[in-house]
């Protein structure tokens, strides 16, 4: 309450003086102290509070204001899900607020939702990639980016790739975006990669692989880029190699010890989680400190065909199933840092409907 009237005042305050980017951003304070007074503020109140100057909202948007949060101790871990309606309907992004377990929907993207899209996570928001769409019959291969905030609670338009893709792997390596391979305009495989940098807005083309490859994913371990599984056309079956790129040499380089066909991954602390299409009842680990691979059993939950999409939370695992059991579809939770037998759990948190892509926002 105190928060909101504060809000209230502040708001009325500098609506006189018409959204002024010289005003002060609270008046009476140091600007330094303003914005750690605004940091401190709960994420529920940050869309409000964007509405309240321009100076303010972009504060807010920017990774400034995420930093000042994550060194006063205040992030807080959303995690953000594309859902298909239970009847086949269509889809929406939904919130999981896991500290008050609440639920809420997020404002429809500018466009439709894509088959072959790919997402990041950046800097607190959330950036949806190009994809494949079918209109009236006719299909086409979009380049275009969208960029939900998730501090204001809104989505924009960001510049469009460099080449229109679906099916290519995609990942963030020390503030950057990079988009890796894929399908292209024609249906061609594609080895071409480029690279988004958040602060000029603009895409710029990299070094390309070493030969096309599709259908793959692409993961950031210790400021490189891993591009793992899919297929290749200089390889029979599923490709068994991974990619590496350095942005400092701008190269890459090549390992042979990969992941066939991977359904669902996500990097939860140091390490690389997989669910291969061949065994969904085990999860495959990778260590990039020497390459190595362990497996681990998934226990049984209803059906023992079903299979995953992944999320994290607090440096743990989710599994959220594909096939709808009483009372929903339910999630498991594995937890790599628990002690020998209660590594597993099941979990609370459940989206709305069938979970097509999950992200965590550290916001």
């Amino acid at each position: 309450m105190l928060i909101s009237k504060l809000v209230q005042k502040t708001n009325s305050r500098f609506h006189s003086i018409d959204d002024d980017f010289d005003c002060p951003v609270l008046p009476g304070l140091p600007d330094d102290v303003a914005k750690y007074c605004l940091a401190l503020v709960p994420r529920s109140y940050f869309p409000t509070m964007g509405g309240v100057s321009r100076r303010w909202r972009s504060f807010i948007k920017s990774k400034e204001f995420i930093t000042v949060r994550k060194l006063s101790g205040l992030v807080e871990e959303w995690i953000y899900v594309l859902t298909m309606d239970t009847k086949g309907d269509g889809t929406h992004w939904e919130v999981l607020d896991c500290l008050r377990n609440k639920q809420a929907v997020l404002p429809q993207m500018p466009a439709p939702v894509k088959a072959g899209f790919g997402v990041v996570v950046l800097n607190g928001k959330l950036i949806v990639m190009a994809g494949y769409s079918m209109v009236d019959g006719v299909g086409s291969v979009s380049s275009d980016v969208y960029q939900y905030d998730s501090c204001l609670n809104s989505w924009s338009k960001i510049s469009n790739m460099n080449m229109p893709r679906y099916d290519f792997a995609c990942a963030e390596v020390n503030g950057m975006v990079y988009a890796v391979g894929g399908y292209g305009v024609n249906g061609d495989s594609l080895s071409c990669a480029e690279m988004y940098n958040p602060e000029t807005d603009k895409w710029s083309l990299i070094e390309s692989l070493r030969r096309p490859r599709w259908g793959c994913f692409a993961c950031g371990f210790e400021g490189k880029l891993y591009v793992m599984g899919g297929r290749s056309s200089f390889t029979i079956g599923n490709s068994r190699f991974v990619d590496v790129y350095d942005p400092k040499e701008q190269s890459w380089r090549e390992m042979k010890n990969g992941c066939v066909m991977v359904t669902a991954h996500a990097v939860v602390g140091k390490k690389l989680f997989c669910m291969e299409w061949k065994n969904q009842r085990k999860l495959t680990i990778f260590n990039p400190e020497d390459g190595s691979w362990k497996m681990v059993g998934v226990p049984i939950a209803g059906s023992s065909r079903v299979g995953f999409r992944f999320g994290i939370i607090e440096d743990k695992l989710l599994l959220f199933s594909l096939e709808e059991e009483q009372g929903g579809f339910n999630t498991l939770l594995y937890d790599p840092n628990a002690s020998p037998g209660s590594e597993w759990q099941t979990s609370k948190i459940k989206p709305s409907g069938l979970c097509l892509s999950c992200v965590t926002i550290k916001a």
